[in-house]
């Protein structure tokens, strides 16, 4: 079996702002058709965004729905993600800790994500 291409899809209530926000974040395109989106990098699928109109954010840690995915975004220069994540329409859900290497935020639907980074020392 050969795998083209891996895409990791995520359920959103409101597509338009959940693409926009994976566009942004990757500096892609969006890719609309009908209730699904795709996120678009240099032309090719990075991230999908299905309708759920029911979709209910999980309650990250340990809150229902629980975590069931989360992605992990390793960058060189945390400070500039971060404001253009926040700027995107991240929040934080957890602050990095002293010495830490990753703080989590929720994109626009509610679906966790860490930006991580390697820490000298």
């Amino acid at each position: 079996m050969r795998i083209k291409w891996q895409v990791v899809t995520f359920d959103a209530a409101d597509l338009d702002a959940e693409s926009a926000f994976w566009a942004g974040v990757l500096d892609g395109e969006v890719d609309r058709d009908g209730d699904w989106h795709m996120v678009m990098v240099g032309g090719e699928p990075r991230i999908g965004v299905q309708l759920a109109p029911d979709h209910v954010a999980p309650g990250w840690p340990d809150g229902a729905p629980p975590q069931q995915i989360h992605l992990d975004l390793w960058v060189d220069d945390f400070p500039s993600a971060h404001e253009s994540v926040m700027a995107l329409g991240a929040r934080v859900l957890k602050e990095v800790t002293p010495g830490g290497d990753f703080q989590v935020y929720a994109d626009p639907a509610g679906h966790p994500f860490c930006l991580c980074w390697v820490v000298d020392g």
